[in-house]
């Protein structure tokens, strides 16, 4: 599981960064990748990186600003002609539908996939995507309805430790198979192996966090609680805390204590003000990390590893 930064600026492009896209590779679990929102020209960002749009098999957008849509439209035509033929889900708010369908109706584009478009519930709920993956969304506070969402994967069987077999000298094929699923084996010389005695100690599911823009509201703690990662907008440092809460936006302090109080492993700060830049972007790290230690202020292309357990994430 790796976050991949694709779009890390605020409002419009900027020459250092561009509008809001995020991707949770999930390549090893699912051989899936999930966007998360699609500023404009965000295929354009996915060109610099290794990510096959036909890999995306789901799309999450947090709320309808431009600068988290405008890139939607170009690449669900694009992925059409790059090999992308299996089908993709887009899940936002109410008005996403009636958006991408005039968009490819006017536009008389024609897609070579099937697309399933879901407006979420203004009051929130849970999505089912099968496997044991589960994402709970709840509506933030930005003025118009923003989405958070949490990711959560399903628990996970310990992995067979090999090496202790190796003393068996057991042959490919069912056996290890049965030990991996814990069941008892009796090998040909008669011994009997229990396979919980061959299994590393199962992993619980890890938790990623991703929030729209927003400011302060109690919906932003139930979706971080405990996360392993946490993806949270930082439109504005500190001392601009009025300017941020009449555009309904947060701070990096805002965002630090939200970490703190939600006991995540990591804080990514993102969606950064085009005014801020070198020395000026890297306030709003150090004004986080007084309060929250794990606080990393992000870039486009930044990826990282979410590890879970009692480790944060790591730089990849």
């Amino acid at each position: 599981m790796k976050l991949l930064f694709l779009g890390t600026g605020a409002g419009v492009p900027s020459r250092n960064r561009n509008v809001s896209a995020l991707a949770l590779k999930l390549l090893d679990e699912l051989n899936e990748v999930w966007l998360f929102d699609c500023g404009e020209a965000t295929q354009h960002q996915i060109l610099e990186t290794s990510l096959k749009p036909r890999k995306i098999t789901k799309i999450f957008i947090t709320h309808l600003h431009g600068d988290h849509i405008f890139g939607l439209p170009g690449f669900l035509s694009s992925r059409s002609f790059q090999g992308g033929d299996q089908p993709l889900t887009l899940y936002g708010p109410a008005g996403i539908k009636d958006f991408v369908e005039s968009a490819l109706r006017l536009s008389k584009s024609r897609l070579l996939y099937p697309l399933e478009i879901v407006e979420l519930s203004p009051k929130g709920g849970r999505l089912d995507l099968g496997k044991g993956w589960l994402v709970d969304y709840q509506a933030l506070n930005h003025g118009i309805l923003s989405f958070g969402y949490r990711i959560m994967e399903p628990r996970t069987s310990g992995e067979l430790l090999v090496d202790r077999l190796a003393q068996y000298q057991i042959p490919n094929g069912p056996i290890f198979g049965q030990l991996k699923r814990g069941e008892t084996v009796t090998l040909a010389d008669g011994t009997v192996l229990n396979g919980q005695d061959f299994l590393a100690p199962a992993r619980e599911g890890r938790v990623v966090t991703i929030l729209g823009d927003t400011k302060t509201c109690d919906a932003i703690q139930e979706l971080a609680q405990d996360a392993d990662a946490l993806v949270h907008e930082c439109t504005f440092e500190e001392s601009e805390a009025r300017m941020a809460a009449s555009y309904h936006h947060s701070t990096s302090r805002q965002a630090a204590q939200v970490a703190r109080a939600s006991n995540v492993k990591a804080l990514y700060l993102t969606h950064i003000s085009a005014r801020y830049m070198g020395r000026d972007a890297k306030q709003l790290e150090d004004q986080a990390r007084r309060i929250f230690e794990g606080a990393r202020l992000v870039y486009d292309f930044d990826e990282f590893d979410v590890i879970g357990g009692d480790s944060s994430c790591q730089e990849t």
